[in-house]
Formats: C-alpha cells, sequence, structure tokens
C-alpha cells in the first residue's frame, strides 16, 4: 500500500445564484473541515479553494474533499476546475520560486493547449535541471504531486458536461 503523501490543489466552484454570501461559503468551508483553506471570492459566482491534504491518491483525496465541500455549499453548487492540471511557464515558475526566463531556457515537455502544460508532466524536465530549478521542485512537491488527481478528475468534470450537453442535442 502507497504511503501518504501531501497534496496541495485549488479547487473551483460555480454557484447555482450569482454571487456567494461570504460568510456563509466561509461557514461552510469550516463545518467541513476546512478552516484553513484560502478562500478566493473575487469572481462573481464562482469560489476557489486552496488547500493542502494527505492521502495515498490524489485523485481520492480531491474527489472526496470537493465533495465535502459541496454538501455544506448551497444547493446546486458543482465543481468547476480543479489546479494544478494545465499550467503556465509563468505559474511552473513562481510555484518553483524562479523566473519564466529560467523555464524557458529548458526542455519542457510538449504544451497540450494554447501554450499551457501539464503539470503531471513536469517534474522529470524540472529534476534534470541543476539549481534553483530542482531546489524550487523539492518545495513545490505536494503542487505537482496533485496535477495527476487534478488531471483525473478535470477529465471527469469534462465527461459529465459532454453527457449533458448530449442530452439536449
Amino acid at each position: 500500500m502507497a504511503a501518504e503523501s501531501a497534496f496541495e490543489f485549488d479547487l473551483v466552484f460555480a454557484l447555482p445564484d450569482g454571487p456567494a454570501n461570504e460568510d456563509a461559503v466561509l461557514d461552510a468551508l469550516y463545518e467541513a473541515g476546512c478552516g484553513d483553506a484560502v478562500v478566493g471570492l473575487g469572481a462573481s459566482g464562482l469560489v476557489g479553494v486552496g488547500l493542502t491534504r494527505s492521502g495515498r491518491d490524489p485523485e481520492t483525496v480531491i474527489s472526496e474533499t470537493a465533495a465535502r465541500l459541496i454538501q455544506g455549499l448551497p444547493a446546486g453548487t458543482r465543481l468547476r476546475e480543479v489546479r494544478p492540471d494545465l499550467v503556465s511557464l509563468a505559474d511552473v515558475a513562481a510555484r518553483l520560486k524562479v523566473s519564466r526566463q529560467a523555464l524557458q531556457k529548458r526542455p519542457m515537455p510538449p504544451p497540450s493547449l494554447g501554450g499551457l502544460y501539464r503539470a503531471s508532466e513536469m517534474p522529470p524536465y524540472l529534476e534534470a535541471v541543476p539549481g534553483k530549478v530542482s531546489d524550487g521542485l523539492r518545495d513545490a512537491r505536494a503542487w505537482f504531486a496533485a496535477a495527476p488527481g487534478a488531471q483525473r478528475v478535470n477529465a471527469r468534470i469534462g465527461l459529465a458536461a459532454f453527457e449533458r450537453g448530449r442530452e439536449s442535442c
């Protein structure tokens, strides 16, 4: 059985009725055991929740955390996105505490979509870079560890949206 690891991820929820009641959202997060979360309420109708959680499998940790949070948020709330999945070099550079230019000079995996990269594909490329980049990777390990789970959960979200769309065709 795999040992527990730390996973750092962001959950983005779409609320059913536009702007969030900040106090109600914060109370719901606290009640769901996520009082340590970093919460973003800046975009109308969306709630971003940044968390670090431990477990054996990132997909399970992310899915169970999202399910707990949805239960406390307003009825009709749905999970819209999990991060990190598709990331820019600037996102990665910020996590590694290096400049974007430091990454542009290095071999990287092929971009997946519009200049974005799959976070799950980045670590082998970053480990090969000595110095600040590989040092930063050690500090960002929990973020990269969450990426495969985020990718799989996002795929399930996309498939569910696709299935809903097919029903209306």
